[in-house]
């Protein structure tokens, strides 16, 4: 999801502003009363207004909080990738100059992940919270206050069925990487013995371990992705590894403006793009 916080890189499609297949795209006035807290986000290009979870309370608390306060005031849309997403969030944005390097800003903490899935996945207008690596976050916590809104792009079926695959044997290395780490010592005494023999009967023994493992729990994409994904599109790979907390309810043609301005180093649009105010709709 690099530049600091999120990384990864995908290209998507261009839906048209008035329509957006099962995204909805209503004046303020016109949008439907569900029981979700939902925030106006001001730009600099037009307003954005996205619903928060409620199962994903954590999240949609501190959103809330810190629109109150106005910390989103004035931070700048600092990393945009077309067919990808637009990233925001970051409080040392503010009044950046055009050399200054953005992306791990935040308000001093993190969030606990509350990652819904499959329920809540990256569809074109999901609304998620930019975080760490694994690497140095595993745990998978979320910034305090970065957050990215998906633009992504649509599938083809078979696009899908070899991701998929791929996203299976990803998930059964890491099985396997978990069940390996406690053998390492037998592992490094059979290679300084230069037990082949033993080494190709253990190596079988724990790939056949992981496969099982994963067999209890294969992936697969639900009905509800492969309609989602091959219709108004996402970032799929993105699924399970980030909190996806909202979604856009209004203004998805201004989250495409943004989506499609011109960008220099780092992904920083060349012409600041900024949030001037958040307003809680009640």
């Amino acid at each position: 999801m690099t530049v600091a916080i999120l990384f990864v890189s995908c290209s998507g499609n261009k839906q048209t502003n008035n329509q957006q297949n099962g995204i909805m795209t209503q004046t303020k006035d016109t949008i439907a009363d569900n029981g979700l807290k939902k925030v106006k986000i001001t730009t600099s290009l037009g307003d954005i207004v996205i619903e928060l979870y409620n199962e994903t309370p954590k999240h949609r608390d501190n959103f809330l909080k810190l629109a109150k306060e106005g910390y989103y005031d004035g931070v700048l849309f600092h990393r945009v990738i077309r067919q990808f997403m637009i990233q925001t969030g970051d409080g040392d944005s503010k009044n950046a100059d055009a050399n200054t390097m953005l992306g791990m800003g935040g308000p001093g903490y993190n969030i606990e992940a509350e990652i819904v899935y499959p329920k809540y996945f990256h569809k074109k207008g999901a609304l998620a919270a930019a975080r760490q690596a694994d690497q140095v976050n595993p745990k998978r916590e979320s910034s305090g206050s970065q957050f990215y809104i998906v633009t992504g792009r649509a599938y083809t079926q078979d696009q899908l069925n070899q991701m998929q695959a791929q996203i299976a044997t990803m998930h059964t290395q890491q099985i396997l990487d978990s069940i390996v780490a406690p053998h390492r010592k037998e592992i490094m005494k059979m290679r300084a013995a230069k037990d082949e023999a033993g080494l190709d009967k253990l190596s079988q023994e724990l790939i056949a371990q992981a496969k099982a493992e994963y067999e209890k729990s294969p992936f697969s994409f639900t009905p509800e992705q492969v309609k989602a994904y091959t219709t108004i599109g996402g970032t799929p790979h993105l699924d399970g590894q980030y909190t996806v907390f909202g979604e856009v309810v209004s203004g998805m043609d201004v989250v495409e403006q943004i989506e499609n301005v011109e960008t220099g180093r780092a992904d920083r649009p060349k012409n600041d793009i900024k949030i001037i105010s958040m307003t809680i709709l009640e």
